[in-house]
C-alpha cells in the first residue's frame, strides 16, 4: 500500500480537491514544487500554473489552474489555497488565446506603468492556462 497524505485545494467559490493523494506538484514563485508524504512543512507563495494531485491508489492525475495563491504543506497535510482556480477540463482555449493576445496588445500600447503591470500579469495568466491545456492533450 503507498503512502499518501490528504491534500485541500480550495478557493473562495469551491473545494477543487479534498482526499488522499500520493504526489502533488504546484508552481511555487520559486518553481515548481513536487511533494510526497511526510514532506518537511513548508508555506509558500504560488504563481499562476497547474496543481497536478496524483490520487491515491490510482493512476489517475487531477490537474487544477490556480491563478495564484498559497501552498501550505505539514508531513501528512497538502493545503492549496487558491486565489482562483479552473478544473483542467473546463479551461476554454480560445478564452485563454484571445486573452493572451489582449494582453499582449496591452503591453504594447501601455500608457502607465500600472496598465503595464495588469497587463504583464493578464499574460502570465492566459499563458499558465494554455500550458495547463497542453499538459491535458499531452495526458488523453
Amino acid at each position: 500500500m503507498a503512502m499518501t497524505m490528504h491534500v485541500d485545494i480550495v478557493s473562495a467559490e469551491e473545494t477543487f480537491y479534498s482526499g488522499p493523494a500520493e504526489f502533488v506538484a504546484a508552481p511555487s514563485i520559486l518553481g515548481e514544487v513536487g511533494i510526497y508524504p511526510r514532506h518537511a512543512p513548508m508555506l509558500t507563495r504560488i504563481k499562476p500554473g497547474s496543481v497536478r494531485v496524483k490520487r491515491a491508489m490510482s493512476d489517475e492525475e487531477d490537474l487544477i489552474y490556480v491563478s495564484g495563491g498559497i501552498l501550505e504543506v505539514q508531513p501528512d497535510v497538502v493545503t492549496v489555497l487558491a486565489d482562483s482556480a479552473i478544473r483542467g477540463e473546463d479551461l476554454d482555449e480560445a478564452k485563454a488565446t484571445e486573452a493572451k493576445k489582449r494582453a499582449e496588445e496591452a503591453m504594447k500600447n501601455r500608457e502607465a506603468v500600472l496598465e503595464f503591470a495588469r497587463a504583464e500579469a493578464e499574460l502570465a495568466e492566459a499563458i499558465a492556462q494554455l500550458s495547463a491545456i497542453e499538459k491535458l492533450r499531452k495526458k488523453r
